[in-house]
């Protein structure tokens, strides 16, 4: 079983708050967007994509302090978590998303992501309505439904 993931869900003004993807690997062997969509290669297209903030949980760590910690990692946001909105499995792993409340500061890329950030594996913050999630590729899909109902 692999590590699971927490995620924080940050809705302001009918929008939640998501982080624009672009990913290319040097092959497309060992990619899993490209093993997803049967690409078998050999080079990587690259892949557009986005998703809400968050990351594995820690070995001693709960879902929802995962949350609240990644949260603070990629987007410098500080917040507690509201409640659980959605479980699911995502790519062989569960995804615990949370909705977040009482979150302060301004969304600034931070972490690992604002480090790792260049031309063939790029983060973006931005606040996403429903009419775009399937243009932004949110992934999984599986949340968008959730999301519609939280941003109603």
């Amino acid at each position: 079983m692999r590590i699971p993931r927490a995620v924080a869900v940050v809705v302001e003004a009918g929008r939640v708050l998501v982080i624009k993807r672009f990913l290319r690997r040097s092959s497309a062997v060992g990619c899993v967007m490209c093993e997803e969509r049967g690409w078998d290669g050999p080079d990587c297209q690259g892949h557009h994509y986005a998703v809400l903030p968050g990351g594995h949980v820690e070995a001693g760590e709960s879902a929802e302090a995962a949350a609240v910690r990644e949260l603070a990692e990629e987007t410098g946001l500080r917040g507690r978590v509201g409640r659980r909105v959605w479980t699911g499995e995502e790519r062989g792993r569960t995804g615990h998303y949370f909705l977040m409340a009482d979150v302060t500061g301004v969304p600034v890329l931070s972490g690992p992501e604002a480090v790792a950030n260049g031309p063939d594996n790029s983060f973006a913050l931005l606040w996403a309505a429903p009419d775009s999630f399937e243009a932004l590729n949110l992934r999984p899909a599986a949340v968008h439904p959730v999301l519609v109902t939280l941003l109603e």
